[in-house]
């Protein structure tokens, strides 16, 4: 019989216990599941209350505060470089203003010399200019006189060649100014 209950046993144990299928589907273990969910769910929304949402929300925070402080800084940036750049056009316009001022004040001298070394050789080329003046009237003065010697003698040769008997010099001579001018 020792060996029968045994058996007996063995095909207990190897028989499942109740209906075939899902224990969670299971209606005599509702209760107890049902008490066992809502235990989690407090434990859960304790631990997400206590825990887990300040934490998430003040890392939240504290990323909004430092997005914001870096948008701060960025638009104190900005700021600066407008800044700069204002500076730096209004510098920029100076020194152009400083060239032109600098670029005119360097023609007006450059031109002020030009006008000074015209003035000068102006004045040396009108000195010049008399002075050839002067000699062309020596020469053409010496030569008037070279030719009107010249042509005075000439034409008391020919009078004298040709009729000998009436050459007067002083004739010849006033009749060669005469005619020469």
């Amino acid at each position: 019989m020792a060996s029968e209950t045994a058996g007996e046993l063995l095909h207990e144990a190897a028989e499942p216990h109740g209906s075939g299928g899902l224990p969670q589907l299971d209606f005599d273990t509702w209760p107890s599941q049902i008490f066992w969910l809502a235990v989690a769910l407090i434990a859960l929304y304790q631990l997400m209350s206590k825990i887990a949402l300040p934490r998430i929300s003040s890392v939240l925070e504290e990323r909004a505060d430092a997005i914001a402080d870096d948008l701060d800084r960025a638009e104190e940036f900005k700021r600066k470089a407008e800044e700069a750049q204002a500076a730096y056009d209004r510098a920029l316009a100076e020194a152009r203003g400083k060239a032109q001022a600098i670029a005119a004040e360097t023609r007006a001298q450059i031109q002020a010399e030009v006008d000074t070394e015209m003035a000068r050789a102006d004045a040396e080329i009108s000195a010049r200019a008399a002075e050839s003046e002067k000699r062309i009237r020596e020469i053409r003065d010496s030569a008037m006189a070279s030719v009107e010697a010249v042509a005075t003698e000439t034409a008391g040769a020919v009078i004298e060649a040709v009729l000998p008997d009436l050459s007067d010099p002083q004739a010849v001579e006033a009749a060669v100014k005469a005619e020469l001018g």
